[in-house]
């Protein structure tokens, strides 16, 4: 093991000497995740980590909360910047329409997934450790990039323009993602927390990239249903250029705002719009009849992910036409 003298050596290499922490506190059992803090090395399998910040994410309108068990780090071996993912334990229930998910966290889950797709750029890249107690900590390659759905927003000077000039590139890519979540239910895995700020379009690349796969799901009716409402809620974003919702409408004084009714609503999200020809009446009715899946009025869903990638094939085919 990596004295505190190799550890010291090595980081005397990678920061300025102003930079250097007034004491080294190596740490190797990381269950108690909220007494790491910047500054300190969390060594796992012999490997120093400097921890800098927690990560935060937004979601839900909230913006920035920290995650006390994900941490930036530096590799001191080879000074590459990491995120690493401790375990943490959470539950909670989740309703789609009339359906019930228990949803938890799993790092074994993770872990086992990232073996899974070990070399595909169309996941997230890491590894799994465990520490001194036993838990399972995930080592994730940081990428550099953009939240998809702050790039999605980039694109196109009006929805007309986005629609017709970037649309179907986007689709091309979303189909992309579609054929990556596919991949991992063909294995019997599920990604669990589908959702647009879990794709990383990276800068060098433009690859897009799927992150975090800690949660689960116990399914009573469809093992994969929860991830397909996910990627229901993705399409119609990418499909309205952000988030369409009856308090936007109604703020404009959208002639749509009148037409619509509780069916035309998304299945969780019941103020965002999902029959978006009623908005964009240039959008296709192939497209418009697959984002109705995802409506509150469907009177059925998609199966499995080979079903909706059909239906995408056949629409795109439409498209290029």
């Amino acid at each position: 093991m990596l004295s505190e003298s190799e550890i010291w050596d090595l980081l005397v290499q990678r920061l300025p000497k102003e930079n250097l922490p007034k004491r080294l506190n190596i740490i190797t059992d990381t269950s108690d995740y909220y007494k790491i803090g910047y500054d300190d090395i969390v060594l796992l399998n012999n490997i120093p980590y400097l921890i800098r910040h927690d990560q935060k994410e937004g979601r839900f309108g909230i913006d920035e909360q920290p995650k006390f068990w994900v941490k930036k780090a530096i590799d001191l071996i080879d000074a590459s910047q990491k995120i690493i993912k401790l375990t943490f334990h959470e539950r909670f229930t989740s309703r789609v329409g009339d359906i019930t998910f228990e949803c938890f966290r799993s790092s074994k889950k993770e872990a086992r997934i990232l073996e899974m797709v070990r070399g595909d750029r169309r996941f997230m890249q890491g590894f799994s450790v465990k520490d001194s107690a036993g838990n399972i900590v995930r080592i994730i390659d940081f990428i550099k990039g953009i939240n998809y759905a702050d790039y999605i927003l980039t694109l196109g000077s009006s929805h007309e323009d986005y629609f017709f000039n970037y649309f179907p590139q986007v689709l091309d890519e979303y189909i992309e993602l579609v054929k990556a979540i596919a991949f991992l239910h063909e294995n019997n895995e599920k990604h669990g927390d589908i959702r647009r700020d879990h794709i990383i379009r990276e800068k060098n690349t433009c690859i897009n990239t799927w992150i975090d796969f800690d949660y689960n799901y116990i399914h009573k009716e469809n093992m994969f249903g929860y991830d397909l409402f996910g990627l229901g809620n993705i399409l119609t974003y990418i499909t309205g250029r952000g988030d369409v919702t009856i308090q936007a409408l109604k703020a404009t004084n959208s002639p749509a705002f009148y037409t619509l009714n509780k069916d035309d609503m998304n299945i969780i999200f019941n103020n965002r719009v999902v029959n978006l020809k009623k908005v964009f009446e240039y959008i296709p009715d192939e497209l418009n009849l697959i984002l109705l899946h995802f409506s509150v009025g469907a009177p059925v869903y998609y199966d499995d992910t080979r079903q909706l990638l059909t239906d995408l094939q056949e629409l795109r085919q439409k498209i290029s036409k």
